[in-house]
């Protein structure tokens, strides 16, 4: 059973001496329910985030977290244009461990509704890329992973090997994936700090004086390391409208000589992530994802017939890739069944993410239903201190974990026990995909 807003409150007065809560709400954004999490106010009118983990690799992403966070020095965080959460303490709770951070305001914007052209957009690229720029010994100095490009390219090629000497996947991803590691261009990247893997949903916004959105606010930190750039750029291809906005903004505003091939690296690792799933289902012996994963990877193949990836690089390395994925149109949808567990659990990566949407520009439509996440801070009554949790379902202002997987309709009844199946594994793989990029 899910911990109430109320319970996390009390968790955040041990863990933060002095703390004296007055009001409390459920943080949630519609994800997978890997956190019980609320927004907690406390009588100065600060407000402080409590998570705890409902599993025990949750519970080691949390820990990475804070290590990430206390390695963000004031000096740091004057460096980057946006905020990042603060760690401010921890207890132990029944079941888990309580970890408090600051709240960051602000709202999100899905994926495919990011419009094109100045906003947000533009400003996603040039958050990216001040967080590409941070020295190296933040990282270094909290003894922090660390990868050469040689590195990252011995592990993609070890995912190639495994999905390929498995059975299900298709020659033409073999040889498309084969080619691009074999290609010495696309690995002559410079090594970066990054987050390992941001998605659309790390991204905070705030309205600047245009009423235009401009990212206040960069959230899941638990993968921050030295590695490939272009690893947080791969959820680009899920927005369709403002990927090229985001990739200009991104060069434009590099801090480091120019990575030519970054986007063709970024759209590899997108449509790799699927054979992380298949590796991921053979080596846990599932065979529900295995089937799951062959699936998705026949899709894929069908989708890039007619691509090839290594012809968006010219002799010189400039690259002219399509806007985003557009291979996956094919992929089924999922089928409506019940919220159900599964034992690899993340918020990232949706691939239904990669298909083309309609054409998407802002509006004050959008911006309501973004900013209608916000719910109001229920005071506590000293005399009554149940039923303060219930608040109405909505997104998050910060984007963390949640209590409920959603699932889109299809026509198709089927049969129930193989829908169900079905759509467990894609819920663990959409939970899963953002923890194996740490």
């Amino acid at each position: 059973m899910a911990r109430s807003p109320l319970t996390l409150a009390a968790a955040a007065t041990a863990a933060v001496p002095d703390a004296e809560v007055v009001g409390a709400r459920r943080l949630t954004a519609g994800g997978g329910g890997r956190f019980d999490s609320a927004v907690a106010t406390l009588v100065d009118g600060r407000e402080i985030v409590v998570r705890v983990a409902n599993e025990d690799d949750v519970d080691q992403e949390l820990a990475a977290e804070v290590v990430a966070l206390r390695a963000l020095t004031p000096g740091v965080r004057e460096m980057l244009p946006f905020q990042a959460p603060e760690y401010i303490g921890a207890t132990g709770i029944t079941g888990g461990r309580a970890i408090v951070t600051s709240f960051v305001p602000g709202y999100l914007i899905d994926a495919v509704e990011l419009p094109p052209g100045e906003g947000a957009a533009t400003s996603i690229g040039r958050a990216l890329a001040a967080l590409h720029a941070l020295p190296p010994s933040v990282v270094r100095s909290a003894g922090l992973r660390e990868r050469t490009p040689e590195q990252s390219r011995a592990e993609v090629r070890r995912v190639v090997e495994a999905a390929s000497h498995s059975g299900r996947l298709p020659v033409r991803l073999t040889v498309r994936w084969r080619d691009a590691l074999d290609d010495d261009r696309l690995w002559a990247f410079e090594p970066s700090v990054c987050l390992g893997g941001t998605q659309a949903a790390s991204f905070l916004f705030t309205d600047d004086e245009r009423r235009a959105p401009r990212v206040s606010g960069v959230l899941d930190w638990h993968g921050l390391s030295i590695d490939d750039p272009a690893v947080d750029l791969r959820w680009v291809a899920s927005a369709p409208d403002a990927a090229r906005d985001i990739f200009r903004a991104y060069g434009e505003a590099a801090h480091r000589a120019p990575d030519a091939a970054v986007r063709v690296r970024a759209r590899l690792h997108a449509e790799l992530e699927f054979a992380r799933w298949l590796v991921h289902g053979l080596e846990a012996h599932r065979t529900d994802v295995v089937d799951d994963a062959a699936a998705l990877l026949e899709s894929l193949a069908e989708g890039v017939k007619d691509d090839v990836l290594l012809a968006d690089i010219d002799d010189e390395g400039r690259t002219d890739i399509d806007d985003a994925l557009t291979v996956l149109a094919n992929v089924p949808q999922r089928a409506e069944a019940p919220a159900v567990d599964t034992s690899m659990q993340t918020d990232a990566f949706d691939p239904d993410e990669l298909t083309l949407g309609p054409d998407a520009s802002w509006s004050d439509e959008k911006r309501a239903r973004s900013t209608a996440a916000a719910h109001e801070t229920q005071p506590i009554d000293p005399s009554e201190f149940v039923g303060i949790a219930t608040t109405p379902d909505g997104s998050a202002h910060d984007g963390t974990e949640t209590d409920t997987i959603a699932v889109a309709k299809t026509d198709d009844a089927g049969d129930d026990q193989a829908a169900e199946t079905r759509r467990s594994a894609r819920a663990a793989f959409q939970r899963w995909t953002s923890s194996s990029s740490e």
